[in-house]
C-alpha cells in the first residue's frame, strides 16, 4: 500500500496562436479581454495575457496558465469557451495554433516570448559563457582556498551556490542586457 501523499498536480500553460482579421484587431483584443474575464471565474485559473504582434498583420499570442491539465481541460469543455470562441472566428483568421507546456517545461518557460523571438542558442551559449567564466574564475580564486579543508561534496556546493546566485541576480541580468543587440540581432 502506498503510504506517499500524491504529488499536486503540475501547472499547464497554453500559448494560443492566430492572426485578428485586418481592421479587426480591436474587436479580436476586445474579445480576448472578455474571454479573460470569464475564465477568472474559472476554477484553477492562474493568469493570462495577450502579446499583440510586433507588426500588424502578425500572431498575437494569448498565454493561459492553469493550475493543471484538469482545469484546463474544464475551461475547454465549458460552454462560455464554446460561446467565445464561436465570436471570435468573425474577427479572428483561421483557428488558433495550440502549445501546451506543463511541468517543468512551464516552470522555466518565458511568460511571453513568440518562438520567433529567441536569439539563437550559440549566442545564448556564448553569453552564458562570458558570465559564468569570470564569476567561476572569482570563486574558484578567492573562496577555494579558504575552504580548501572541507569536504569535497560541501566544497563543490558552496562555490556552485554562490555561482548560481551571483549569475541569477548581479551577472546575468546586467549581462543580457548590455548583450541584447547580439543576442537579438535586427532581422
Amino acid at each position: 500500500m502506498n503510504t506517499q501523499p500524491a504529488a499536486p498536480a503540475a501547472a499547464v500553460t497554453r500559448i494560443a496562436s492566430r492572426r485578428a482579421r485586418a481592421g479587426q484587431e480591436a474587436a479580436y483584443e476586445a474579445l480576448v479581454r472578455e474571454m479573460f474575464e470569464q475564465m477568472r471565474q474559472t476554477p484553477g485559473f492562474r493568469h493570462g495575457q495577450l502579446v499583440p504582434p510586433e507588426q500588424a498583420g502578425g500572431l498575437y499570442h494569448v498565454i493561459s496558465q492553469f493550475d493543471s491539465e484538469a482545469a484546463l481541460q474544464a475551461w475547454n469543455a465549458s460552454p462560455k469557451r464554446a460561446d467565445i470562441h464561436a465570436r471570435m472566428r468573425a474577427v479572428a483568421e483561421d483557428e488558433p495554433e495550440y502549445r501546451v507546456l506543463t511541468g517543468l517545461e512551464a516552470w522555466f518557460a518565458p511568460a511571453v516570448v513568440p518562438a520567433t523571438m529567441h536569439p539563437p542558442r550559440s549566442r545564448m551559449a556564448f553569453v552564458t559563457w562570458l558570465g559564468i567564466f569570470p564569476t567561476a574564475a572569482f570563486f574558484l580564486w578567492f573562496v577555494a582556498p579558504l575552504v580548501a579543508h572541507w569536504p569535497f561534496l560541501l566544497r563543490t556546493a558552496l562555490i556552485t551556490g554562490l555561482i548560481v546566485a551571483t549569475m541569477t541576480w548581479l551577472v546575468a541580468p546586467r549581462l543580457t542586457r548590455w548583450m541584447r543587440g547580439f543576442l537579438n540581432p535586427k532581422r
